[in-house]
């Protein structure tokens, strides 16, 4: 049952075809991110509206938040694939429910992690998420990634489509979904408000844009 603590990310289930890594080319002038997948979209339009073409995105499966475990290791075998083709290493992601395994593989490897627990934080900013999160803490947050496939990824892949009686056992403890808004999207709003119905909680819409993630793309800018 999900807990109220709002330090957890919700269980994620995507198709297959959602699941390849998306990548450009390499040389020795870039700067390579290494992305969960559920960034790609907002990172690749941060890359184009900025004109940071000196930056290179690779993309690791967003269902991996499922089995964090496969993290830390898939983003060793990217740097080691990468080192020698490009000048510097991002890899944006949080712990992401690692333990700290992605910090220390990064420790032993090379590359610098983007600052937070996850996207929720560094999207809100990590001194604002953490004072809302302590004065609120039984939310269940969305980004324009999950609003987007909210159907797929937390009916369908929670099951409740199946047994909606689970629905209490999943979200009873929390009292509030908050969407966490990286674009100023009225359509993607109402989907997320419309989710919130659905899992019986009040809404709270905050406009993030990309935070703490914008900053990070930019200092390699």
């Amino acid at each position: 049952m999900p807990s109220a603590s709002a330090q957890q990310t919700p269980s994620i289930s995507e198709r297959p075809e959602a699941m390849q890594t998306c990548e450009t080319t390499q040389n020795r002038e870039t700067t390579l991110v290494i992305a969960c997948g559920a960034l790609a979209r907002e990172i690749v339009e941060a890359i184009r509206l900025n004109g940071w073409s000196h930056l290179v995105v690779t993309c690791l499966p967003a269902i991996w938040h499922n089995t964090p475990d496969r993290i830390p290791e898939a983003v060793r075998a990217k740097i080691r694939a990468a080192r020698g083709h490009h000048k510097q290493i991002l890899v944006a992601y949080g712990d992401c429910g690692t333990g700290g395994r992605l910090d220390a593989v990064l420790a032993e490897e090379g590359g610098e992690r983007i600052e937070g627990p996850h996207c929720y934080a560094f999207y809100e900013g990590l001194a604002s998420f953490t004072a809302q999160a302590e004065a609120e803490p039984a939310c269940f947050y969305l980004t324009d990634y999950l609003a987007r496939h909210f159907d797929r990824l937390i009916v369908q892949g929670l099951g409740l489509d199946r047994h909606p009686e689970l629905l209490p056992d999943y979200f009873g403890n929390y009292e509030k979904l908050v969407y966490l808004a990286q674009n100023e999207d009225p359509a993607l709003a109402d989907k997320a408000a419309a989710a919130a119905r659905r899992l019986g909680l009040a809404f709270e819409l905050r406009q993030t844009g990309l935070g703490g993630l914008s900053q990070f793309l930019a200092g390699a800018a």
